[in-house]
């Protein structure tokens, strides 16, 4: 592990940001974490956190919390929310599978899903973080009428989250093949751009995006 890595790894530890066990916090976001009743909005598999730190500030009534396994890339999130004293976000450093020891049944309001691993071999299906055994976690966590949000530059993540959507009667609302495409107003959140949809589409690759419910 390099030198840079590891000063990360440590920062962390010291930010409140930010939470690597979940013992306590399952049902208490609002009550003892953010000390509201605002809305909770996640971002899964978050990486550096661009959609949480921008939603967080764009959205100062709502609260927002990245989550992602990789220590290193929720830092530079983390550290822009501390440096720029921004209160209504979180970072939770953990894998998606152990997304129910994290929340109680109903404390989530919106989910996005921003550039997943699209898992494209048919033996990892089960992996895809719109799969029906992860959709069907999300569920237990997501007040009824709750949206989630994929954005991708996958076309197969995207046509394999579609037919699921249609497979299990979810509500699509919107969907689109290619979001610059939309002509939508320059500051729309659909174009906050992370580091993955960066390098994609720098390499020529569409952005693609679904609105759906599943509950």
């Amino acid at each position: 592990m390099g030198k840079n890595k590891l000063f990360k790894w440590a920062e962390l530890l010291t930010f409140n940001n930010t939470f690597q066990d979940s013992e306590g916090l399952k049902g208490t976001w609002s009550s003892n974490i953010f000390k509201d009743v605002k809305p909770i909005t996640l971002e899964l598999g978050c990486g550096k956190g661009e959609y949480t730190v921008n939603l967080a500030k764009k959205y100062p009534e709502r609260n927002f919390i990245g989550v992602d396994i990789k220590g290193n890339r929720i830092w530079r999130g983390a550290k822009t929310l501390f440096d720029e004293k921004i209160s209504n976000g979180r970072f939770v450093r953990t894998q998606i599978d152990h997304i129910l020891d994290w929340f109680s049944e109903g404390e989530v309001d919106e989910i996005w899903i921003t550039f997943p691993d699209p898992q494209p071999r048919k033996p990892h299906e089960r992996k895809r973080l719109t799969s029906p055994m992860f959709l069907n976690r999300y569920k237990q966590i997501l007040k009824k009428g709750g949206w989630v949000h994929l954005k991708t530059d996958n076309t197969q993540l995207y046509e394999y989250t579609l037919d699921i959507c249609k497979e299990h009667h979810y509500i699509v609302d919107f969907n689109t093949d290619n979001v610059y495409k939309l002509q939508l107003p320059e500051d729309d959140i659909l174009y906050i751009k992370t580091t993955y949809e960066a390098i994609f589409a720098a390499k020529g690759e569409t952005i693609k995006y679904i609105r759906f419910k599943i509950n």
